[in-house]
């Protein structure tokens, strides 16, 4: 997975087509997206500490309005 920017993270979580979970863990937060079951993006909040993580790939489950920016 690598870094992916926050309105992209957004993108995939707002889209009816995708589910999310969350798991809270102490200080620790994690969202997670599946598409088709299939792992595709990941936030993990840490205290103050925000980080996105998408797939390799990740681009093609944005809906149009992202990828025309």
């Amino acid at each position: 997975m690598k870094l992916i920017m926050k309105t992209e993270f957004d993108n995939l979580r707002l889209n009816p087509a995708h589910q999310f979970e969350t798991d809270s863990n102490g200080d620790k937060q994690v969202v997670k997206i599946y598409a088709n079951d299939l792992l595709i993006a990941k936030k993990v909040k840490l205290k103050k500490s925000i980080r996105y993580f998408g797939v390799n790939g990740y681009q093609q489950y944005l809906t149009d309005e992202e990828q025309t920016n």
